[in-house]
Parts: C-alpha cells; sequence; structure tokens
C-alpha cells in the first residue's frame, strides 16, 4: 500500500490552508497512493497557545464543511482521508476529532482525542472534552485503521488497544514542536523522544505506524515537522524534513505484520493474568 502525508504550514486563512490539504490529496492520486494521512487541525493556525473564547467559532459539527469538502476529494481520486477537525459537538461540548472519508466519499468513522494536553503554549483542556469514542480502529477499503491525535502518541495503552481491536495501521495526525527558548539539546532530546515512543508502539504491536506533523512559527510554538512512516520493527520507511512544505510518500509491506508478529509474538505472551493493577493512577 502507498500512504501519502501531507506536511504544510498553517495560516489564518482557512480556504488556504483547505487547498494545501487538497493539493496534497491531488498529488497521492497521481503517484499512486491509496491513503493520505493529514496534520492535526489542519484547517487553521494552532489556537490552543493561548485560551480564548473567540477561537471555539472556528468549531463545526461532524459532518460539516470540512467533513464535506474531504469527502469530495476522497470520492473524486479514490483515495482514504484522515483529516482532522475542531468538532462542534453541542453548546459548550468541543473535541479534538480525526476524521475518516473511505475512497467513495463516505464518512468511515471519527476518532475523538482522549488525551488533552495542558502545558504552556498547549491550553488543549481548556478547548477540548475528552474523547468518548475508544480505541475502535475505523473499516476502510484500505484496512483498519488505527487512529489517533497527538497527545494520544506517548500513551502505549492507546496504541495497544487499537492493536488488539485489529488495527492494520497506526496513524497519528499531529501537532507538535519546539519552545525556542529551549536549547538546542533539549529541543533535540524532545525530538528523539517523540519519534522513538512512537517507533516503540510499531515494535510493541508489530503494526507500521504514520505520524504528520505541522511546520512553521505559531504565536511562539516552532512545529517541528519531521513527519514520518516506520514499519512493523520501527524500521524507517521515510521521514520529512523538519521546517517546510513537504509531501511524504511511503510504500508499506502489509504482509510484514504478519511475518513480525509470527516470530515476535509479544500479543501471544502478554500475561492479562497479571496487569490488573494497571487500571490504578499509581500503586500507592
Amino acid at each position: 500500500m502507498r500512504a501519502l502525508l501531507v506536511q504544510h504550514a498553517c495560516s489564518h486563512d482557512r480556504e488556504h490552508n483547505l487547498r494545501q490539504s487538497l493539493a496534497g490529496i491531488a498529488q497521492a492520486a497521481s503517484q499512486g497512493a491509496t491513503l493520505v494521512l493529514l496534520q492535526e487541525l489542519h484547517t487553521s493556525l494552532y489556537f490552543c497557545v493561548r485560551e480564548d473564547v473567540a477561537a471555539f467559532d472556528l468549531a463545526e459539527p461532524v459532518p460539516g464543511p470540512t467533513t464535506d469538502t474531504l469527502a469530495a476529494a476522497a470520492a473524486e481520486h479514490g483515495v482514504v482521508i484522515v483529516g482532522s477537525v475542531f468538532e462542534r459537538r453541542a453548546p459548550g461540548v468541543y473535541h479534538n476529532t480525526a476524521v475518516v472519508l473511505d475512497r467513495d466519499g463516505r464518512l468511515a468513522g471519527r476518532y475523538r482525542k482522549a488525551h488533552i494536553p495542558d502545558d504552556p503554549g498547549y491550553s488543549e483542556k481548556f478547548y477540548f472534552t475528552p474523547g468518548d469514542t475508544g480505541f475502535e480502529p475505523v473499516d476502510t477499503a484500505v484496512g483498519r485503521l488505527g487512529v489517533l491525535v497527538c497527545w494520544d502518541q506517548w500513551f502505549p495503552e492507546a496504541a495497544r488497544l487499537m492493536a488488539l481491536a485489529g488495527a492494520d495501521l497506526l496513524l497519528y495526525p499531529t501537532a507538535i514542536g519546539f519552545d525556542p527558548a529551549d536549547d538546542e539539546d533539549e529541543q533535540q532530546r524532545q525530538l528523539d523522544a517523540w519519534i522513538t515512543v512512537q517507533r516503540g508502539h510499531a515494535i510493541a504491536n508489530g503494526l507500521p505506524l504514520l505520524a504528520c506533523n505541522r511546520v512553521g512559527e505559531e504565536s511562539g510554538n516552532v512545529f517541528w515537522g519531521n513527519s514520518f512512516a516506520c514499519g512493523p520493527q520501527g524500521e524507517m520507511l521515510a521521514r520529512a524534513n523538519g521546517a517546510q512544505t513537504e509531501t511524504l510518500v511511503v510504500d508499506i509491506d502489509r504482509a510484514r505484520s504478519e511475518a513480525v508478529r509470527r516470530v515476535w509474538p509479544f500479543l501471544r505472551d502478554r500475561r492479562i493474568d497479571a496487569y490488573g493493577e494497571l487500571v490504578r493512577r499509581l500503586r500507592d
């Protein structure tokens, strides 16, 4: 399977941002890709830098304008698209939602971000209600997609539950970057940690993994790009640059997951009888 990740900077102009996504989708089709992964909140600037009630005006329903646009592109080009929406579910209830459009334009499913950060420059708890969709893969023409979102990528439990539910791939739309005040060594440690933990999810679950991140400076955050794809042993298949728009094309051998799991049977050897305390916050 060939996939394409659309990494780009965003602006205040929603239509400009969408045009970048649509251009990437068209390029995917022209290069034989059947799956397109877009970055987190790709229709706007990353508004969570600060708490501002006016930013709620960016939210929209699902289905809604963004899903309609992506659905039309999916049907036109015959590709599966994983996009991102600031979802307005009800007054006062908003989600950071990944949407999956099948290649016929059908809304195949959605995933609402479960882990919500609250860090300097990432005030997401002000905006997003924790997701309630559970960790359920979305069935599509290209397989069962285990779609998670950004901060979810640090939690092995989320990836494992997607794998246990039969996901064929793990996908992470993302918006993450550096604090410019950090020195170069700290910035590199953070980037390395981000890549390493996700490669670990791929290895632990015997699944390919795709992560699509944005680039550009926005209100003090410098998003670090480096969108990438790795295989079920964590092998790096493709990696984008750290500062510029790039469409990253990657070929994924779907049969490798079966082969790897036969020799590294982590799911077989799990001691499910011994993990009960994992549902506790701490073992005091």
